[in-house]
C-alpha cells in the first residue's frame, strides 16, 4: 500500500470521532499533528482530505483543521501536542510515530488516529492491535519488517555489491535503531558490509551522502521515515546524481527521479 493510501485512511479513521459532535453547533475541529513541513506533506494531507471527503466531512464546510507542523524538528512535537489539547480539538491524527506518542502523552481523553511504520503494540501506543483500548487508534504499515525484504531486492539489483548505505533519522529513536538492527543482521546473512547513516535536516541529509562518497557503498537504503519523505526530492536527485541504485520505504518517491524505488 502507498504512503498515501495509508493518509487517506488516516482521513477517514479520523472522522469517527466526530460523529459524536454532529448534533453540537460549533464547527468539530481535527488536530493535525505532523513532525514535517507543510510543503513536504503536500500530497498527503490531499490524501488525508481525501479520506475526509469519502466519511462526508469537507475541509471549511462542515469540519475545521488546525494543522501543527513541527518543521522537520521532533522535539517540538510535545508542545504543539499541548497546544492542540488545550484547543479542545475533537480528534487528533498524529501522522507518525513520534507525533502519536507525543499526542498520547498530552491527553488520555481526545480520541487519536496515528499512521506508523513501527508495531504499535512495541511503541506503547495500543495495548494490542485488535483491542487498541484507550483513546488511541490507527494503521501502521509495520515498515521494519520489510528491511530484510529490501535487502534481498538490493542484492537481485546489485548482485556483485559488498557494502550498503543505510540512511535514518535519529530523532525518530525507534525507528532508527529497529531499522539498524534489521539492516545489520540482513547484511550479516548475505555477507555486506553495513554503513548506517544520520541525518534529521536538510544540510544532514548533503553530510551524509558526502560521506557515501567517502566509503563508496554499492548501493543504498533510505530508512522509512516522515522525514525522509518530506525530503524526497532532495534525496531523489543526490542519489541519482551520485548515480547510486537507491531503494526507498514509499513508491512516492518514485516521481522525485530516484534511480529505484519500492
Amino acid at each position: 500500500m502507498k504512503r498515501r493510501e495509508f493518509f487517506t485512511l488516516l482521513g477517514s479513521a479520523a472522522a469517527l470521532p466526530l460523529a459524536a459532535h454532529a448534533q453540537q453547533p460549533a464547527m468539530p475541529v481535527i488536530g493535525f499533528l505532523s513532525g514535517g513541513t507543510p510543503g513536504g506533506y503536500a500530497f498527503l494531507v490531499a490524501a488525508f482530505r481525501e479520506g475526509l471527503k469519502e466519511a462526508g466531512y469537507v475541509e471549511g464546510q462542515n469540519v475545521a483543521i488546525e494543522y501543527r507542523w513541527a518543521e522537520e524538528h521532533n522535539d517540538r512535537l510535545s508542545s504543539l501536542a499541548a497546544d492542540l489539547v488545550g484547543r479542545r480539538v475533537a480528534v487528533i491524527a498524529g501522522t507518525s510515530a513520534p507525533a502519536a506518542l507525543a499526542a498520547r502523552a498530552a491527553t488520555t481523553t481526545i480520541p487519536i488516529v496515528f499512521e506508523a511504520g513501527l508495531d504499535p503494540v512495541e511503541l506503547g501506543l495500543v495495548t494490542s492491535l485488535n483491542r487498541p483500548g484507550g483513546n488511541v487508534t490507527g494503521v501502521s504499515n509495520f515498515y521494519t519488517l520489510l528491511v530484510a525484504k529490501q535487502f534481498e531486492l538490493l542484492h537481485e539489483m546489485v548482485p556483485n555489491s559488498t557494502a550498503i548505505g543505510v540512511l535514518v533519522n535519529p530523532t525518530s529513536p525507534n525507528l532508527a535503531e529497529s531499522t539498524a538492527r534489521d539492516a545489520q543482521q540482513a547484511g550479516r546473512l548475505l555477507g555486506k558490509q553495513i554503513h548506517i547513516l544520520n541525518a534529521s535536516t536538510e544540510g544532514q541529509i548533503d553530510t551524509a551522502f558526502a560521506a557515501l562518497v567517502r566509503v563508496r557503498p554499492d548501493a543504498l537504503l533510505i530508512g522509512g521515515d516522515a522525514f525522509f519523505t518530506s525530503r524526497r526530492a532532495q534525496l531523489a536527485t543526490l542519489a541519482t546524481r551520485h548515480g547510486l541504485p537507491t531503494i526507498y520505504n514509499a513508491r512516492e518517491f518514485a516521481t522525485a527521479g530516484g534511480l529505484m524505488s519500492y
